[in-house]
């Protein structure tokens, strides 16, 4: 029988590791929509969108669209709130 392999979220083996200084601030950097206020939370992703969780805002496809108005990602900034 052979293993089943598994797939983490990006970042999750720098936490195993303990190396959380190898993780990306683009996986943590949180982005919101200019035209809603939707905020895109990596650790989250946007499932419905196809976008699973431990996705940084630079890998998401740029055909994707805000999940709440429909705004293009270009309409998108990086939040420091």
């Amino acid at each position: 029988m052979r293993a089943q392999e598994a797939t983490w979220p990006a970042g999750f083996a720098c936490l195993l590791s303990g190396n959380l200084a190898a993780m990306s601030t683009a996986t943590t950097q949180l982005w919101i929509c200019e035209s809603c206020g939707f905020i895109y939370d990596p650790a989250e992703g946007d499932p419905d969108g196809g976008i699973p969780p431990g996705t940084a805002f630079e890998d998401i496809p740029e055909d994707w669209f805000c999940p709440v108005c429909g705004a293009r990602k270009a309409d998108f900034e990086p939040y420091e709130g």
